[in-house]
């Protein structure tokens, strides 16, 4: 049977498509397979396009509006991060907070020179103390060494402590005549030494009961003006240095149900406080308008470290 009687006839009229577009059609085919192919067997140096594309950002300033955290894919595409809350630092804030800390530890350096320098100019004073307490002890030593006498320091505080049978009678205020060339001694020492002088009186729990003194109080009290009369006799020192108290029994050194402690509790004390100074009051009073918590930390060394009362301090 000829071809062409299996070919569908058109209707009469109607127009006919050109052989040769069937081979066009082939033809493109096969040139976006040919095509696909290459693109299969090239491959793409993602790391120079990473560079390049870094390059770009930098130049047109993108780094400084992502961040220098931003993430970008193997394609040099800058992914999005997530949206930063209300809380969230800026990239403003980012920037500044290391200039804030670094401000911080410079503030924090400076307040801790400032404590350190009135720790140690407090030392030095503490330190003199105790000098001025070696000097006081070298001109007693033979008082010291007889038992009538004894010398301490306390922070910026020299306690000479008389006892009664080297000074006073039996429930007597007046001097011997004994303890006259030791009061002599103690106010050449004073002379060269600063501080206020407090001269205390003590007694055991005894109660004395004569027709001079009602009661201990009264003569601890009587006592203690003895020995600083004895201590301004000469004029030598400013009576303005000067504070006599009585304490009676209020303050004893030993337990008073034994003839031992009951005579330990019988004294006299000469009491110089030196303080921390004027200049250190200064530096402390700087220190509380700039930072109160710093003047509370060197209160609390200054007391545990070197002993000192916190009324000397403020």
């Amino acid at each position: 049977m000829p071809h062409e009687d299996f070919i569908d006839p058109k209707p009469d009229g109607e127009e006919r498509a050109p052989t040769w577009i069937v081979t066009f059609a082939d033809l493109m085919a096969l040139l976006m397979c040919f095509f696909v192919l290459l693109l299969s067997f090239s491959s793409m140096d993602a790391e120079k396009y990473k560079r390049i594309a870094a390059s770009m950002r930098e130049a047109f300033g993108v780094r400084t509006q992502l961040g220098a955290d931003a993430a970008v894919d193997p394609n040099g595409i800058v992914q999005p991060q997530p949206t930063a809350s209300p809380e969230s630092p800026t990239p403003e804030v980012l920037c500044a907070a290391p200039v804030r800390n670094e401000a911080q530890v410079q503030r924090e350096a400076e307040r801790s020179a400032a404590e350190k320098a009135i720790v140690d100019q407090v030392a030095g004073l503490v330190g003199q103390t105790q000098r001025d307490a070696v000097t006081l002890a070298m001109a007693l030593s033979k008082e010291i060494a007889a038992g009538v006498l004894e010398v301490e320091t306390n922070g910026r505080q020299i306690v000479l402590r008389v006892k009664e049978h080297g000074s006073f009678p039996s429930g007597s205020a007046s001097l011997t005549n004994d303890f006259k060339p030791v009061l002599k001694i103690i106010r050449g020492v004073l002379k060269g030494t600063s501080g206020r002088i407090y001269v205390e009186g003590h007694t055991d729990d005894v109660p004395v009961a004569t027709a001079q003194f009602r009661s201990n109080l009264e003569l601890s009290s009587s006592r203690a003006i003895s020995v600083a009369q004895g201590l301004l006799e000469d004029g030598a020192l400013d009576q303005r240095r000067f504070t006599s108290t009585g304490y009676a029994d209020s303050r004893p050194l030993a337990p008073n149900d034994t003839t031992e402690g009951r005579a330990r509790n019988r004294r006299i004390e000469v009491v110089i406080r030196q303080g921390v100074g004027e200049g250190v009051k200064k530096d402390l009073d700087a220190l509380r308008g700039s930072d109160p918590e710093g003047v509370e930390r060197v209160r609390t060394e200054l007391v545990g470290r070197f002993n000192l009362n916190p009324d000397e301090i403020y």
